[in-house]
């Protein structure tokens, strides 16, 4: 699980069921502003990350893309094999590439 962030009319961050192709981010979605974002060809941020609080440590990786909806038939088979199903009840049957920019990531330790 990961979050995409858009920029609209007011900033919007939402969960979303991710996998890599080709070293980009892909992941399905129903119509709304995450594929309106897509078709506009915005660059958007993808966020993930991950820790562990009794140790209180974690890491967290970003990536700021642009966002483009896989219409290419034969893209579409390659990111339809992947098996990405979503999580969320709404039908999501299209599919968003971010092509990455820039990455970037932390890691946390603890104070010493």
């Amino acid at each position: 699980m990961g979050r995409v962030g858009v920029c609209t009319q007011k900033p919007l961050v939402v969960p979303v069921v991710y996998a890599l192709l080709d070293d980009d981010v892909v992941f399905r979605t129903a119509p709304g502003e995450k594929l309106i974002a897509a078709a506009l060809n915005r660059t958007v941020a993808f966020e993930i990350d991950e820790y562990d609080l009794s140790a209180r440590t974690g890491w967290s990786v970003l990536v700021l893309g642009t966002a483009e909806e896989i219409v290419d038939r034969d893209e579409l088979r390659r990111v339809r094999a992947i098996g990405l199903e979503p999580w969320a009840g709404e039908v999501r049957d299209r599919y968003v590439r971010i092509r990455a920019e820039e990455v970037t990531g932390r890691r946390v330790q603890p104070a010493v």
